[in-house]
């Protein structure tokens, strides 16, 4: 184990745990209430994720090498998540109730691969995390607004697929935006305060997002996220045996690959990280049990904290085997 790639990934970590403490302070003493935590969340899916997608492009000089790269990890993103959906859907008769159900299998596959993701990634591949997740998080987005508006549609006639939505979202258009400014730098060079001001807004994902679910933690209150006995089944199948699961088979599929090592441990990472705090809003929206969707977002965050460390150790020893 690269000592010096684990301490930085314990750093981030201890960041992410002290801005969920400030996010649950700042609740408890009403500065970020509810109208607030809309906004900031707003604020975070419509100018920050965009930013953060596009400035993570084209803060890397272009190269056909780095390009290559991107776009197997791109690859690795459409492959991944019908994978997950395997597990997920498997494991889905252990709940009872169907709204649990879904959003279980929703947060079992769709993780929190951005505002969290890129920082954590940053860490374990200092230059490139950013920019590997950001090609990454391509396949994340459509299967978002396809397979997981699926998910949530069964038993449902209101809910529906549409192309348009799954082409054309918050996600998928700063992706093919930051693509298409990446591509354009192998013949002309982008200013950099462009690079700098979309860095800028970029930059307010983490604190703004991990703030939240640190309000969205002191709304439910510890009590009654870990109330729920079926929580306890669904954290031990999306934090602990997916990533496990996900690092075999990575350790497999890589055998003689030169650069294995990166990618299982990429691939163990980015599974073990929380649920995405998307499903607490299309929850609301589609009147799918909000109230589980919020817990199972805000625990699996907070227990993220201490499994990120020790999937990280697994990932890399299964990947020294």
């Amino acid at each position: 184990m690269n000592l010096e790639t684990f301490l930085n990934l314990l750093s981030i970590i201890g960041i992410l745990f002290l801005l969920m403490i400030t996010g649950y302070i700042c609740r408890r003493v009403n500065i970020i209430d509810d109208m607030a935590s809309k906004r900031l969340s707003g604020l975070i899916i419509k100018i920050g994720q965009p930013m953060m997608i596009v400035g993570a492009l084209i803060s890397k000089e272009f190269s056909t090498e780095l390009l290559k790269e991107g776009l197997f990890f791109m690859l690795i993103g459409f492959l991944i998540h019908p994978i997950m959906a395997v597990f997920a859907y498997l494991t889905g008769p252990l709940y009872k109730d169907q709204a649990e159900r879904k959003i279980s299998r929703f947060c079992t596959i769709f993780t929190n691969c951005g505002f969290i993701g890129f920082p954590i990634l940053e860490a374990i591949f200092p230059g490139k995390g950013s920019f590997i997740g950001a090609f990454f998080v391509i396949g994340f987005h459509i299967y978002i607004w396809t397979l997981g508006i699926f998910i949530l549609s069964e038993g449902r006639e209101d809910i529906k697929l549409t192309p348009k939505k799954a082409l054309l979202n918050p996600g998928t258009i700063p992706c093919a935006i930051g693509l298409s400014l990446y591509l354009l730098k192998s013949v002309v060079t982008i200013p950099t305060f462009a690079v700098d001001f979309t860095n800028y807004l970029g930059n307010l994902c983490l604190p703004i997002s991990v703030l939240i679910t640190g309000a969205l933690v002191a709304k439910q209150g510890f009590k009654g996220m870990f109330s729920n006995p079926r929580l306890y089944i669904f954290h031990l199948i999306k934090l602990i045996g997916v990533p496990v699961l996900i690092s075999l088979i990575a350790k497999v599929a890589t055998l003689g690959m030169a650069d294995s090592y990166n990618v299982i441990l990429f691939c163990t990472v980015i599974s073990a990280l929380p649920s995405a705090a998307s499903i607490t809003m299309l929850a609301e929206l589609y009147d799918i049990n909000p109230e589980y969707a919020a817990q199972a977002v805000g625990s699996s965050s907070l227990l993220s904290i201490g499994t990120l460390p020790l999937l990280y150790f697994i990932g890399d020893l299964i990947a020294r085997l």
